[in-house]
């Protein structure tokens, strides 16, 4: 047992002596009165639970138990009454019921000829793009300057929890690689169905390539939900490989491997997808065509 500095240690045990023997800082301060000593000149306080009785039939000092009220026998054939309902304990420990996620359903349009107010409008959009199109940076301010909760999803940085074993793209394309996408993208899909049904916008970023349907757009419609609204950001290779020189680790590719995938996303023209060319924007005007883009797309959605 452990005691404070400066305060008195208990004595030895002695034989007939256990540690609840009656021992108490007061035996060692000389000072301090005796267990149970009034001073004098007071009454002796009265014990905790008892009340004084009648001098009459109680003798001088002697204190009176309460009289507890005796239960009422049942009667014979009679049951005897249950006592009274306990009242539920309020919840307090901030429980709220969340609803389940859904496959996400096209915002309706507006009525008649009037626009529609993205920036209050709850909504699913995936942001397309080249590694340098800026997908991450716009869809981050887009997210942070809307009326309504909005959260950001990124494909590459739910890839990347993976730790150990993770598998990149970089190093080849194969079966390995191929899983952790498909999981990523999956978690992706997951977590944007809950938080479009507890009412949080979602804006998704994945480098989707048009000729390559094994990893393409079927899955995230298949995992968000038909509500979810693609856009292509595609800005000239140029731009796209100024970008990309200023990343860093795993996040930046060599202008080959950009060029290859610059060109690939060329086959977006024609598919029917809104497309955005941003090489003369920055990322707050990039936001607002978004914007322009996505009141035509529910206006008219697209298909795919």
């Amino acid at each position: 047992m452990q005691h404070a500095v400066g305060s008195p240690l208990p004595p030895p045990h002695q034989p007939g002596h256990g540690p609840a023997a009656g021992w108490s800082q007061a035996a060692h301060h000389p000072s301090a009165p005796p267990p149970g000593a009034v001073p004098q000149g007071s009454p002796p306080p009265p014990a905790p639970g008892f009340t004084a009785g009648p001098a009459s039939s109680h003798a001088p000092g002697q204190a009176q138990m309460p009289h507890a009220p005796m239960p009422h026998a049942p009667v014979a054939g009679q049951q005897a009454p249950s006592a009274p309902p306990v009242p539920p304990t309020p919840d307090t420990t901030g429980h709220v019921q969340l609803p389940p996620g859904g496959p996400v359903a096209m915002p309706s349009p507006p009525q008649g000829a009037a626009r529609a107010d993205t920036g209050a409008t709850t909504l699913a959009v995936l942001l397309i793009g080249p590694a340098g199109a800026g997908k991450t940076s716009v869809a981050k301010f887009w997210a942070e300057h809307r009326r309504v909760p909005t959260a950001h999803i990124s494909l590459d940085d739910v890839r990347e929890w993976v730790r150990s074993g993770f598998a990149d793209p970089q190093t080849g394309w194969n079966d390995h690689s191929e899983a952790q996408y498909r999981l990523a993208r999956r978690t992706c899909g997951f977590a944007a169905r809950n938080f479009l049904a507890n009412g949080i916008s979602c804006i998704l970023d994945d480098a989707v390539f048009p000729d390559r349907p094994v990893v393409g757009l079927g899955g995230w419609k298949r995992h968000v939900g038909p509500g979810l609204l693609p856009v292509v950001l595609l800005p000239g290779l140029e731009i796209v490989l100024e970008r990309n020189a200023l990343r860093s680790g795993n996040r930046r590719l060599t202008d080959e491997e950009v060029a290859r995938i610059h060109g690939r996303m060329a086959g977006w023209y024609g598919s029917g997808l809104p497309i955005i060319d941003n090489s003369q924007l920055d990322v707050p005007g990039t936001a607002r065509v978004l914007d322009d883009v996505l009141a035509r797309a529910i206006a008219s959605p697209p298909k795919w």
